[in-house]
């Protein structure tokens, strides 16, 4: 119940945050910290698009927590179709305006109560992971392995702890897996965020029956592609 409460709080608060999501990703307004910074934050997801494209290209592509469509259009570009899925209408409709291909399907639904229609060759989720509570994280991956085909892979990005990352009137970065979050409007809202060490996460996962790579940029994301073990 008490996770069901923070989930329903950080859904919220994505919605909200649909229209001023991008700021974060672009570096601009509250995330904006110089030129240098820009460069560096975005020289360092060039790396992974980078990865992305190579890993993940002409396959059937299920994409999680799908947001405003700045992976999606990169995964459409490359593959034969892309199922996005997000909790948030609002930022699917954004999406859908960025994105505008045919071979993208939406579904707005919860990623915990949702039922995947077929399987896929791929499941991709960014900045997604560390939202998961720590008490779900086995039932996600559950859910990722039951959304593959044979041999299917999962290719993930998500934040290292870099203090700059967030907003600069934010509080510090901690470890309790609660953010508290604020809008440009000032409205605040409690969120899960969880950060991982990208070997800690790689033997996590070995754990539970997955072999692949977890690894880092230099500063601000982590990104792995883990194939799960008959």
């Amino acid at each position: 119940m008490e996770d069901q409460l923070i989930l329903d709080e950080q859904k919220a608060y994505y919605r909200a945050r649909a229209y001023e999501y991008d700021e974060w990703f672009l570096r601009q307004g509250r995330y904006d910290r110089g030129p240098e910074h820009r460069n560096e934050w975005l020289g360092e997801a060039a790396e992974i698009e980078v990865q992305l494209r190579s890993a993940v290209r002409g396959t059937e592509v299920l994409e999680l927590a799908c947001g405003t469509g700045l992976w999606t259009q990169r995964l459409a570009e490359g593959n034969l179709r892309v199922t996005a899925v997000d909790a948030s209408p609002e930022t699917i409709a954004i999406n859908r305006e960025r994105v505008g291909l045919a071979n993208v399907e939406y579904h707005v639904a919860d990623i915990f109560s949702w039922v995947p229609p077929t399987t896929y060759d791929v499941v991709f989720f960014s900045f997604w992971l560390s939202h998961v509570p720590p008490a779900r994280f086995d039932e996600f991956w559950a859910l990722v392995r039951a959304a593959l085909k044979p041999g299917g892979q999962a290719f993930f990005i998500d934040s290292l702890p870099e203090p700059s990352s967030t907003a600069k009137d934010h509080g510090p970065l901690d470890e309790s897996g609660v953010s508290r979050r604020k809008l440009n409007d000032g409205r605040e809202f409690n969120i899960v965020k969880v950060f991982y060490q990208p070997s800690v996460l790689e033997r996590r996962l070995a754990d539970l029956g997955w072999s692949g790579w977890v690894r880092s940029t230099n500063k601000f994301f982590l990104y792995g592609l883990m194939t799960a073990r008959k």
